[in-house]
């Protein structure tokens, strides 16, 4: 059986935290507590232009959605993704994805 994960192109990530509502409300978790969080780092330019990156990382809450994607269905934060920057799915087919994108991080759930 295939493990599955989740891939994040945050070179394409806008930073609008519609992950983090979609999380919110499908497990109903209260006010700052949320199975990702959007962090936002700059990196000020010396000899190019300024830098923001927003890049969401899963926390330990998260379980991808266990219920919705044994259902067939995508993680909450995929589907409410207004960048389309992330992907679910088997990890070896997104490791692949991975070697032609730049700025990608892979999320595997324990």
């Amino acid at each position: 059986m295939s493990q599955y994960g989740l891939l994040i192109d945050y070179d394409f990530c806008t930073g609008c935290h519609t992950c983090e509502v979609a999380c919110q409300q499908e497990h109903e978790y209260p006010a700052g507590k949320c199975g990702i969080k959007v962090t936002e780092f700059v990196t000020p330019g010396l000899h190019k232009p300024l830098c923001i990156d927003n890049v969401p990382f899963p926390t330990d809450l998260c379980d991808l959605c266990a219920q919705r994607t044994a259902r067939g269905d995508m993680p909450s934060c995929v589907k409410h993704c207004q960048a389309a920057c992330m992907s679910y799915g088997p990890i070896a087919e997104l490791a692949q994805r991975m070697e032609n994108q730049a700025k990608t991080v892979l999320f595997r759930p324990r």
